[in-house]
């Protein structure tokens, strides 16, 4: 069963993202080893990655199992993407993420581990 919601709705619990611990995680681009950090309050922001701070967007689920998550998300003005999720353990996913953002294709595969709490580096 699909589900279409804007993002800023309460979107359906995804059972993969369910298992997703919070706290401080590291991302590493699984392509060129860049890396980031950042504090996931809410799993489902690492849905939309490269578009973060688009305005209205909205989500169809496309694959919602226990350890795989896979959304496709358009986001009115600035592009889409089709994201899913791969649980290995609630502490290390892998995302991969390919779309349109600022009319420019982009695909991207990172490895997450959570490092600790949000309050620590």
């Amino acid at each position: 069963m699909a589900v279409v919601l804007p993002a800023s709705a309460q979107a359906p619990s995804l059972r993969a993202l369910a298992q997703i611990e919070p706290g401080r995680w590291q991302l590493r681009d699984m392509d060129d080893g860049t890396s980031r950090s950042m504090c996931v309050t809410d799993p489902r922001t690492l849905l939309q990655l490269r578009h973060a701070t688009a305005g209205s967007c909205s989500r169809f689920v496309i694959e919602d199992a226990p350890r795989l998550s896979t959304v496709h998300y358009t986001c009115a003005g600035a592009g889409h993407g089709r994201t899913s999720i791969t649980i290995e353990t609630p502490r290390l996913i892998r995302i991969t993420t390919q779309g349109l953002a600022g009319g420019l294709p982009f695909e991207t595969r990172i490895e997450a581990r959570r490092t600790g709490s949000c309050g620590t580096t």
